[in-house]
C-alpha cells in the first residue's frame, strides 16, 4: 500500500512530503490488521510545511478527541474449526490491544461487534462482506460505501477471501 501525503515549500509551492508504505500496522493473526495512513485534527489551520509523519505510532481503533483517522483495514475469513470460545477471546484481546476494550457494548450477534463514537466512510475495496448490526444485516460489495454511525457493528467475510477497505474516522466529541 502506497501512501502520498502532500504539502507546501516554504515559497507555497505544493509539493510531495512523504511517498511510500503505510506507517503502522496493527496485525491481529489470520482475521486481519490495521493499516494506518494518517490521523489529524480536525480544526484549526493545517500546517502545510510540516512533514510529521502522522501515521506512525500504534494503531488505535478510534482517532484521539477531535481527530480525523484515515486507514486501510483487512479481515480475514474466520477459520475452519476454530472453537467460538477460542474466536471470542482472540477478538477480545485484539480490541483491548488496539486500545478499544471499552468499546464492545453487546457482543451476543458476533464477538466482533464494537461501538465506537465515530462518523465513519468505509468502502470496500476488495471482497465481500456482511455487515452485521444488532437488528440488521447486509451484503456489501467493492465499491459500496457505508457511512457508520456510532453504532454497534461487526463485519464478517463472505467465502474464502480476505476483504480489504479503506476507512475515514471522524471523532464526534
Amino acid at each position: 500500500m502506497r501512501r502520498v501525503v502532500t504539502g507546501e515549500s516554504e515559497t507555497g509551492r505544493s509539493r510531495i512530503l512523504i511517498d511510500g508504505p503505510q506507517a503502522a500496522e496493527f496485525r491481529t493473526g489470520e482475521l486481519g490488521g490495521l493499516f494506518e495512513i494518517w490521523t489529524d485534527a480536525t480544526s484549526g489551520e493545517i500546517d502545510t510545511q510540516d512533514d510529521t509523519d502522522r501515521g506512525l505510532g500504534k494503531p488505535n481503533l478510534s482517532p484521539p478527541k477531535g481527530a480525523v483517522k484515515i486507514r486501510w483495514f483487512a479481515i480475514g475469513p474466520t477459520p475452519e474449526g476454530v472453537p467460538p470460545e477460542t474466536l471470542r477471546e482472540v477478538t477480545r484481546k485484539a480490541f483491548i490491544d488496539m486500545g478499544a476494550g471499552d468499546h464492545q457494548p453487546d457482543t451476543s450477534r458476533h464477538p466482533a461487534m464494537h461501538k465506537t463514537d465515530t462518523l465513519d466512510a468505509i468502502i470496500l475495496v476488495k471482497g465481500r462482506v456482511r455487515l452485521l448490526l444488532d437488528d440488521d444485516e447486509t451484503v456489501i460489495e467493492p465499491g459500496d460505501v457505508v457511512v457508520q454511525r456510532a453504532t454497534n457493528h461487526a463485519w464478517v467475510v463472505e467465502g474464502n477471501q480476505p476483504a480489504l477497505f479503506v476507512a475515514v474516522l471522524v471523532d464526534r466529541s
